[in-house]
Formats: structure tokens, sequence, C-alpha cells
């Protein structure tokens, strides 16, 4: 019987193989699997997101995947909301949740919680929207820089999303989005968490990164990017922005040729996968195991247990 209060969390770089070990542990505690992938939330991003197979799901239950369109704005706050009330009903049917991505926030905002943040105003953003498209993202990055220096600093001139947020923020409040980032506390952890997070050596990394983008191409990722771009999705959508379908929209737009656009989405998932990395050795509480240790992964859960 799982304790009422357990989560196990599965982390991971991208490309490292947390689906197929996932689905392993889920399969031997019975476990369901709850999504914690910032991308795989998106309906109509099957591939470039390498979201879990229908043959996969049917083996194991899972949730949180294609909940939103891509041009619905989702971040930690709508993704906590979301999936508390899942961890919760999987408790009441005495299910362990196994929370499954790459996506750091999620899983931190999950276990920690999220104090009330910053205030979202749909009629300011929709209005920055439309500056950001008249007057020109490096316009606003400079007014960023102006009335919030410190994240004016901090936010790359082409950030759009951190932009637009950091000014909605400003214009409602008054008050810079530095400062609400500063009284923010995570409180302790709500549940019972295990976190492990999965590694390969670098090169090795490396090379099935490359590899899996190069499947993804024969799976139909270009004909994907395709068909987003005819249903309406532009390539100034968040969603659109993310890894692969930024660099496959380039091509379909005549910048780039394919070769080029494939090597780009290879480097950037190297660089993404870099990060996680990075932002993960930032929480001590995740114990790191190879991909392909499933019993130390088993000892591990069995020892919190």
């Amino acid at each position: 019987m799982p304790h009422r209060s357990m989560v196990i969390l599965i982390a991971g770089p991208t490309g490292v193989g947390k689906t197929e070990l996932s689905l392993e542990i889920a399969e031997l505690l019975a476990a369901e699997v709850v999504n914690a992938d910032s991308m795989q939330v998106y309906r109509y991003m099957d591939v470039g997101t390498a979201k879990p197979s229908r043959e996969e799901r049917d083996r194991i239950r899972h949730h949180l995947l294609d909940i939103v369109d891509p041009d619905q704005a989702f971040d930690a706050a709508r993704y906590l909301e979301a999936a508390t009330p899942v961890v919760a009903t999987l408790h009441e049917r005495n299910k362990i949740p196994l929370v499954a991505g790459g996506t750091g926030l999620y899983m931190k905002v999950l276990t920690r919680g999220i104090c009330p943040g910053a205030p979202c105003d749909r009629k300011v953003r929709e209005q920055l929207e439309n500056e950001a498209r008249s007057r020109g993202l490096l316009q606003l990055h400079e007014e960023l820089s102006r009335v919030d220096p410190f994240l004016g600093a901090k936010i790359h001139p082409h950030d759009r999303q951190r932009i637009l947020r950091a000014l909605e923020v400003y214009r409602i409040s008054g008050t810079p989005l530095s400062w609400w980032q500063s009284q923010h506390r995570f409180e302790k952890c709500r549940y019972r968490a295990i976190k492990i997070f999965l590694y390969r050596d670098r090169e090795e990394l490396y090379a099935r990164i490359n590899q899996r983008v190069l499947i993804m191409m024969e799976q139909g990722f270009l004909e994907e990017v395709r068909k987003l771009l005819d249903m309406g999705y532009g390539p100034d959508l968040k969603s659109m922005q993310s890894l692969g379908y930024k660099q496959l929209t380039e091509h379909l737009r005549g910048e780039c040729s394919l070769e080029t656009a494939i090597y780009r989405v290879q480097r950037e998932t190297r660089r993404y996968a870099k990060r996680q990395m990075t932002w993960f050795r930032g929480d001590p509480e995740f114990r790191w195991v190879h991909a392909e240790d499933q019993r130390g992964v088993l000892d591990i859960i069995e020892g919190a247990g």
C-alpha cells in the first residue's frame, strides 16, 4: 500500500530515456504517470515533443498530456492548478503519482507550491502583444530596462515571453516584477517526494540527442510543423518558439536549408539538456541515477517507502 502522500519524481535532460524508464517503474509499482514536460501539455505537438505514443499511453495511464492548444498561455501556476487535483485523485485511488519530465520549475511548484504571485490581466497582455508587433521587441526591452533595471539586465532582448510578462506586472501594479519575485518563498514540501534525476555520460547523451532529432524527422516532424502553421498557429507563439518548431519554421519560411535547420535543432537541444542538468544540480534533494540503472531507481524508492 503506497504512502498516502507519496509522489515519485523522475527527471532528467531531454533524450536521456525518461519515458522508457518511467513506464517500467510505473508498471512495477502499478503507478500512473503525471506529465511534467512544459511542451507535452500542447495538443497537436506530438513528434517534436517526444510525447508518449498511443501504445505507451495504453500501457500506462498518463495525465496532463494534450490539455491546451498551442495558442493558449500555460505556465507554472497553471501547471500547479492542473496537477494538484490529479495527484489528489491518484492518492484517493491508492495509486502512486509518478511525475516524469524535464521541466524543473513544474516539479518545484508541484512539490513546494507557489505563493500568491504577481498580478495578471488579459487586456494588458493583449495590449503588450500588439505593441510587440507594432513597436518591436527591442523597444519593449528598453522600456523594461527603465522600469525594472534588474530584470532588464537579466532578460535577453529577444525573450518575448519574459519581457511581456515583466511589463504586464509593472503596468498593472506599478511595482517591478523583480520585487514580486524577491517576495516569493517556496514552502515546505507538500508531499512525501522521492526525487530522482536520470543521467548519462555527456558524449552518450549528446549522441542520443543527435540521433533522436533524425528519428523525429523520419517520424514526420517537418510535416507536423507545417500542419501547425497551416492551422494558424503562428511562429510568434511561445509554443512555436520552442525547440525544433522554431528552427523548422525558419526552414519552411525559406530562411535556411533543411540540413541547417536539423543541425540547429540538434545544437539547441544539446544546449537545453546542459541547462536542465544545471537546474537540477541546484536541488540537492534529487538523487542522480544512471538512466539504465532500473535497480538503482527501485532501491531509492523502496528505501524511502
